[in-house]
C-alpha cells in the first residue's frame, strides 16, 4: 500500500479563491481592499523568494501588498518606527517581518511592536495568550496550515497520539495547542529526547518539524501512521541547481504510511495560504 498524497498545494488555491471571491464583493460594495504589508530586511535569497510568493499571491487575489524592503544595516529604531507607521495606517491589515532577520536585531522586541490585531504571523504574546486560553485570535500560519490539511481530508483527532517533531514556537510549540484543542493527545519531541523512534513509532500521526533532510526514515514510522512533513530543506545536487526535500524520507515512508504530505506541495503553500486568510480576517474585523 502506497500512502495517499495530503495535496497542501491544491488545497492553499482553494481558499485562495474562496479570498478572491470575498474581496471582489467587497470591493463591489465601494469598500477598500486588504492590505497586507511584508518587510524584508538584508538580502537573504531564500527569503527574498518567499517575500516575491507572497507579493504574486496578494496580487492574485486581489490583496493590497504594502512590500518594503530595508538594507541590513538598517537599525532596530528604525525599522520599530516603521512598524509603529503601518500599525496606525489604515489600509493595512496585516504586517509581517520576514525571518530569519541580521544579527544585529532583537526580534522578539520587533515582533512586540506589532500591534497584536496586525499580526498576521500569529506570533505576538497576546495571540500565543489566546491560543493557549483556546480562544479565537490571529493564528500561527504553518500550524494553521497544517490544521487545515488534517480538517479538509477528514482526518480524525480525537484521542488519536499525535507526535510532533520539533519544539520551536513558529511550529512545534502552537501546533501542539491546536492538536489539544482537537483532543488529540500530544507528545512533543525534540532533539533532546531519548529513544527518538521508539516516540515516533507509537504515533497515529507523526509530525516532522526540524528542519533536518530526511531525518524520519520508515523505521521510526508506525504502519497506517498519517505523516505530515513541515520540514523544507534544500540539497545540493551535483549539477548545481539543488532540490528541495522536506524532514521525512519521503519515498520510504510513503511505502509504508496511510497518508502523507509532500515537499514541495504539501505545508509550504498552505502557510502562504493562512497568512492571507489572518490578513483577511483581521480587514474584516476592521471592517465592523
Amino acid at each position: 500500500m502506497v500512502a495517499k498524497i495530503l495535496d497542501g498545494k491544491n488545497l492553499a488555491k482553494k481558499i485562495q479563491s474562496r479570498l478572491q471571491i470575498a474581496i471582489q464583493e467587497k470591493i463591489a460594495e465601494k469598500k477598500r481592499p486588504p492590505g497586507l504589508a511584508v518587510l524584508m530586511i538584508g538580502d537573504n535569497p531564500a527569503s527574498a523568494v518567499y517575500v516575491r510568493n507572497k507579493e504574486k499571491s496578494c496580487q492574485k487575489i486581489g490583496m493590497k501588498s504594502f512590500g518594503k524592503h530595508f538594507p541590513s544595516d538598517i537599525t532596530q529604531e528604525e525599522l520599530e518606527a516603521v512598524i509603529e507607521e503601518l500599525n496606525n495606517d489604515t489600509s493595512v491589515d496585516g504586517i509581517l517581518v520576514q525571518l530569519p532577520l541580521p544579527d544585529h536585531f532583537d526580534s522578539v522586541a520587533l515582533l512586540h511592536t506589532i500591534a497584536p490585531e496586525k499580526d498576521v504571523d500569529g506570533l505576538h504574546p497576546i495571540n500565543l495568550g489566546k491560543l493557549v486560553r483556546g480562544e479565537k485570535g490571529l493564528r500561527s500560519c504553518t500550524p494553521a496550515g497544517v490544521m487545515e490539511i488534517l480538517t479538509e481530508y477528514n482526518i480524525d483527532l480525537v484521542g488519536k497520539k499525535v507526535v510532533v517533531v520539533g519544539r520551536s514556537i513558529l511550529v512545534g510549540k502552537p501546533l501542539a495547542l491546536m492538536l489539544l484543542e482537537k483532543n488529540a493527545t500530544v507528545t512533543i519531541a525534540h532533539s533532546k529526547t531519548l529513544n527518538l523512534p521508539e516516540v515516533t513509532k507509537e504515533a497515529d500521526i507523526l509530525i516532522a518539524a526540524v528542519g533536518k533532510p530526511e531525518m524520519i526514515t520508515a523505521d521510526m514510522v508506525k504502519p497506517n501512521a498519517v505523516v505530515i512533513d513541515v520540514g523544507i530543506n534544500r540539497l545540493e545536487t551535483p549539477d548545481g541547481k539543488g532540490r528541495l526535500v522536506g524532514d521525512v524520507a519521503f519515498n520510504e515512508v510513503k511505502e509504508i504510511a496511510s497518508y502523507i504530505t509532500p515537499v514541495p506541495g504539501g505545508v509550504g503553500p498552505m502557510t502562504i495560504a493562512i497568512l492571507l486568510q489572518n490578513t483577511y480576517d483581521s480587514y474584516i474585523l476592521d471592517q465592523k
